[in-house]
């Protein structure tokens, strides 16, 4: 694949429409305190507008695959990053805190529109498909890089605002530059209703064979320790540990840096010492690392640690490979995205348990539980290596 040719601008579209709607949510964060001073409520309030949005964030994903089946790639995609920057300029505007729930639950359904379908897309228009999909996916480690520390700084120069529109000054133009990049391309099932392919009976098997509920669980733990953490690393940081707006925000971007760098290796590792192994090294780290961020201890501990549960937070290129492990090649698409709108949305009460706890008893036990969670997390998957052994010693006895 040539980058300047049309497959490479359909992949540069995708990646920045991937970029904007990763964007969009992640300029929230960064100025939770100022919005919740801003509508006299408390953190769990907020985290419940977040846990709404990860929740539509997730809930989305298993459908949009259905109607870009039905409507093409290219309409629904367009929904999403359009949808996107008119969601967060709602956000923005909000006049009330109800206004702000509703808006960032929209943002998150919209959003969600885009992953699946555009992995599609690429599949579709590009032969070398791993290539291209693990650019695609490197949109969202660089929105985790760049955004909230440019909202922060926006948030501490103009307003929480400012910072929040920034997702809709980057989606607009987004979408606009798809429009025009990509063409459209036939529906797969143009005559066929999304609906009709719901049938319950096949979901529930498929979520109950005993290796994807396992693998299941674990990335329920995983996701909720993640939006926790996308939610309220910054507020954490400034309210805890004593840090600036900007200061939290540096961290914040830092945290993203090294799980984008570090999730190509742990998917690496995972084929070469098996999902369980290579997750079990990066939950084990988290651990150690969340348990720093309430220790403190200084600015060389707090940033260690933070990078600790970046590398932690890349548990999924190790693990969610596991799903495909023991998914037939004909369920692959829809089975994995039912899992995935599964997990994501059990895993995106994150927010606002966190927040619950952080106004209950302080941010100190709200992350120390994170910290407890993940060592839950972690016995589990030394128990799931254990009896991976015992299976395999006794398919070899004779």
């Amino acid at each position: 694949m040539k980058l300047w040719s049309y497959q490479g601008a359909v992949l540069g579209a995708c990646t920045l429409a991937f970029f904007a709607t990763m964007a969009a949510r992640l300029a929230i964060s960064p100025v939770v305190p100022a919005i919740g001073d801003a509508f006299g409520v408390s953190n769990s309030a907020v985290g419940l507008a977040l846990t709404g949005m990860w929740m539509a964030y997730a809930a989305s994903q298993f459908p949009s695959g259905l109607l870009a089946d039905r409507y093409g790639e290219r309409r629904i995609i367009l929904v999403a990053v359009g949808g996107t920057a008119l969601a967060s300029a709602l956000v923005a505007m909000a006049p009330t805190y109800p206004v702000f729930l509703v808006g960032t639950v929209v943002l998150g359904g919209v959003a969600g529109l885009h992953f699946s379908v555009a992995t599609s897309l690429l599949t579709r228009t590009i032969p070398n498909t791993g290539s291209a999909i693990g650019l695609h996916t490197a949109g969202a480690p660089v929105a985790g890089v760049l955004v909230p520390l440019a909202a922060g700084s926006i948030g501490v120069w103009l307003d929480w605002r400012w910072a929040v529109a920034l997702g809709a000054a980057i989606a607009l133009p987004s979408a606009l530059l798809f429009g025009m990049v990509v063409r459209p391309i036939a529906p797969v099932r143009p005559d066929e209703s999304p609906w009709s392919r719901l049938r319950l009976g096949p979901l529930l098997e498929l979520l109950g064979r005993p290796p994807i509920a396992l693998t299941a669980g674990l990335s329920v733990v995983g996701a909720f320790v993640w939006q926790a953490t996308a939610s309220f690393l910054p507020a954490f940081l400034i309210e805890y540990q004593g840090y600036g707006e900007a200061g939290a925000g540096a961290l914040f971007s830092a945290y993203f840096v090294v799980q984008g760098l570090t999730q190509p290796l742990l998917g690496t590792l995972s084929d070469r010492v098996g999902r369980y192994p290579a997750a079990t090294a990066a939950v084990g780290v988290g651990v150690v690392g969340y348990t720093g961020l309430v220790a403190g201890g200084g600015p060389w501990i707090v940033g260690g640690a933070t990078l600790c549960a970046g590398l932690a937070m890349g548990w999924g290129a190790a693990l969610l490979p596991k799903f495909m492990d023991h998914l037939g090649e004909e369920e692959r698409s829809a089975g994995f995205g039912l899992i995935r709108t599964a997990y994501m949305v059990l895993g995106a009460s994150g927010s606002v348990v966190t927040g619950a706890v952080a106004d209950l008893l302080g941010w100190g036990p709200a992350f120390l539980a994170l910290a407890g969670l993940l060592g839950g997390m972690l016995l589990v998957l030394l128990y799931g290596m254990r009896r991976a052994r015992t299976d395999a010693a006794q398919r070899v006895a004779p």
